[in-house]
């Protein structure tokens, strides 16, 4: 491989039958080339814009500039709201979230039929509502994964053998569910039959 490295160019086959650089054509050899001016032009003068045009070409590039900057705020200005809305959307579920085991005992202590306790769940509810709160109550509608959570189950199949009902469907609300912002926070916990 050295060898071969060490050996000069004219040592190779068929170099002999290049055409040296004294016999390549000359720029004067080119078609064409005698119809080209030997000497510039009054048109062939460089464009030099006036101090005005120089102005006008950095005000263009100027309001380019701002009308990008300007976009570019607007687009931070509205992910910025956006934000805050949802930070403070996150803020007002954990809220109601915390508050769901008092109006699951408020319900627990109207089932005693404990004195006061309904009127405080009630304005609690009002409340909570007014503010965006669903609440999952799916007695005699037909079962939903999504929004319930079944925990028991009895069979549609009367004493003949005769199906009673199709579908699953909700035959007790054994606690209530809650939406939030068209999010479950809480699914219903049910009894099913079907």
């Amino acid at each position: 491989m050295k060898e071969d490295a060490e050996r000069s160019l004219e040592d190779l086959p068929g170099v002999e039958d290049l055409p040296g650089v004294e016999d390549l054509p000359g720029v004067e050899d080119l078609p064409g080339v005698e119809d080209l001016p030997l000497e510039p032009s009054d048109t062939d003068e460089l464009f030099e814009p006036t101090p005005l045009e120089l102005a006008e070409i950095a005000r263009d590039t100027h309001l380019v500039d701002l009308q990008r900057l300007s976009a570019e705020f607007a687009n931070f200005r509205k992910q910025a709201e956006r934000r805050k809305i949802e930070a403070s959307n996150r803020a007002r579920s954990e809220l109601v979230r915390r508050l769901l085991p008092v109006l699951d005992a408020c319900d627990l202590a109207a089932g005693y039929e404990t004195q006061g306790v309904e009127e405080i769940s009630a304005v609690l509810v009002d409340v909570l509502c007014s503010e965006g709160l669903e609440i999952l109550d799916p007695l005699d509608e037909l079962f939903d994964p999504n929004c319930h959570e079944a925990v028991a189950h009895e069979s549609s199949i009367d004493e003949e053998g005769a199906q009673t009902v199709d579908g699953q469907v909700v035959v007790e609300v054994l606690r209530r569910g809650y939406i939030w912002g068209g999010q479950v926070l809480r699914p219903a916990m049910v009894k099913v039959r079907g």
